[in-house]
């Protein structure tokens, strides 16, 4: 029927596009009002929330039309005639696939607070997940809180069994129509996190679970999309560390994550303590740190309770003594990867801070990223500098100082995709990037470098290897 993402921003235009990203949809309803165009109508009845004439409908779905929306409970009709939409049907796009995904209404469509069994559609954590996911060929996959099935049309492309799960009848009730209405087929199993899939185990696991950490206070509503219903981080903790058994060997997890921490803790030993004993690989990104005031604000204005309505000050109080009775200071987001090692080796655990922009999708370098650190896991020290690495295409230097100066005061090379890590190097760590082409080993190159500085080999050795690990675990070196 032609109602596709480019199809959308080519009737609304790039203004009213970019004001309904900000949730604002003035724009978008101007764009649209008085248009018979069946993307304009289809945009205002679904996406918009607005009230749409039957004769528009029929002739914007002359197969289907007003009568056939009604019949399958996509509308309702009012008292004048016209009809409103039952829920959300939107597109959504990959620059290889098309689809349409079927929620509950937004906020921006009903104008109030969401209710607490509301199954959310397309957001910003599902298109976080969506970008930083790996995708190899796998045959079974899962994703754990599916929600409206956003995740389950990714893994149709590379999963050839798929199996999904969530607490809440309504979502999987969502997921159904928008699995049926792509074409796609996936086991839809009800119950908390990983209990449907007990004794059972997955090449791939993704999850955008309810990780918000909410006061459990009386008149502190739960919403089921984001809420899990366990005090603190404990049920995204408590996640992780029942991945292993649902893992076959190789077999990869992602998820997203808060962290809480009180003053003066270290994010990296909070989150660092939930893989302890799991016996999986593990990489945590950690994208954001939110003072307390900030999140409880952000949280509050999800669900729909605006600064100056009703009730907003008393919602956005409980979130902050909660924090406060519990010694809470900040809180952290990030993506959390594990990976079932294939061996009994012993695991690797690596917790960055990356808080710029990424390349998107970044599911690719998250792949590249945990191969690199698997083998340099298998293969320690000794492999790392028998290698002959070759710096990446996408890798830029750049040489700092005061003007006039010979030398730089500061050198560093730059990913230009990926995580886009920036490295700052010394002077032997430069001049062993600068010499690798692929044709000799860092052993050799290290051996040249002593040579020039008239220092014992195995020193120049000890001095490089740090940064050498570091751009190769991220893709500078390959």
């Amino acid at each position: 029927m032609g109602y596709t993402v480019d199809a959308l921003a080519q009737v609304l235009g790039p203004v009213a596009v970019a004001a309904l990203h900000r949730e604002q949809p003035l724009p978008a309803l101007r764009a649209t009002e008085g248009s018979s165009d069946p993307v304009a109508v289809l945009c205002r009845l679904f996406a918009l929330g607005s009230a749409v004439r039957r004769e528009l409908l029929d002739g914007a779905l002359p197969r289907l039309g007003a009568a056939g929306l009604l019949r399958l409970g996509l509308v309702a009709e009012r008292a004048d005639g016209a009809l409103v939409a039952a829920c959300d049907l939107r597109p959504y796009a990959t620059e290889q696939e098309s689809w349409w995904v079927v929620s509950d209404r937004s906020e921006m469509a009903t104008g109030g607070p969401l209710p607490t069994d509301h199954v959310l559609g397309i957001g910003g954590a599902s298109s976080t997940l969506a970008s930083w996911a790996p995708r190899p060929r796998v045959q079974r996959a899962l994703d754990i809180g599916t929600g409206s099935g956003v995740q389950v049309l990714h893994l149709a492309g590379h999963a050839a069994h798929l199996v999904a799960t969530d607490l809440s009848e309504r979502a999987l009730a969502f997921a159904r129509f928008t699995l049926a209405l792509n074409g796609v087929e996936a086991e839809l199993r009800a119950g908390s996190l990983l209990e449907p899939v007990a004794g059972e185990e997955f090449d791939l696991v993704v999850s955008n679970p309810p990780f918000v950490i909410t006061p459990r206070r009386t008149g502190v509503p739960l919403y089921e999309y984001r809420d899990g219903g366990r005090a603190g981080d404990t049920l995204v903790a408590g996640l992780v560390r029942g991945l292993r058994e649902h893992l076959r060997p190789g077999g990869i997890a992602q998820l997203l994550a808060n962290w809480e921490l009180r003053a003066g803790e270290d994010w990296t030993e909070h989150v660092g303590a939930w893989f302890a004993g799991t016996g999986l690989d593990a990489w945590v990104v950690q994208r954001e740190e939110q003072d307390v005031a900030d999140y409880a604000e952000t949280w509050t204005r999800d669900g729909g309770h605006q600064p100056g309505s009703a009730g907003f000050e008393e919602l956005y109080a409980a979130w902050l003594d909660d924090f406060a009775e519990r010694g809470i200071e900040r809180l952290g987001f990030g993506v959390v990867t594990v990976c079932r090692p294939r061996t009994g080796r012993e695991p690797w655990l690596d917790l960055m801070d990356v808080r710029g922009p990424v390349a998107s999708p970044l599911g690719p370098a998250v792949l590249a990223g945990l191969e690199a650190r698997t083998w340099l896991a298998e293969h320690g020290d000794a492999g790392l500098l028998d290698t002959p690495w070759q710096v990446a295409d996408d890798v830029t230097e750049d040489r700092i100082g005061r003007p006039g100066d010979p030398d730089p005061q500061v050198i560093q090379v730059r990913q230009g995709g990926g995580l886009r890590r920036t490295v700052r190097l010394d002077t032997l760590a430069a001049g062993l990037v600068g010499a690798c082409d692929g044709e000799l080993t860092a052993r050799q190159l290290c051996a040249g470098l002593a040579v020039l500085t008239e220092q014992p080999a195995a020193d120049v050795e000890r001095a490089v290897l740090p940064t050498l690990h570091e751009l190769v675990k991220d893709g500078l070196l390959r």
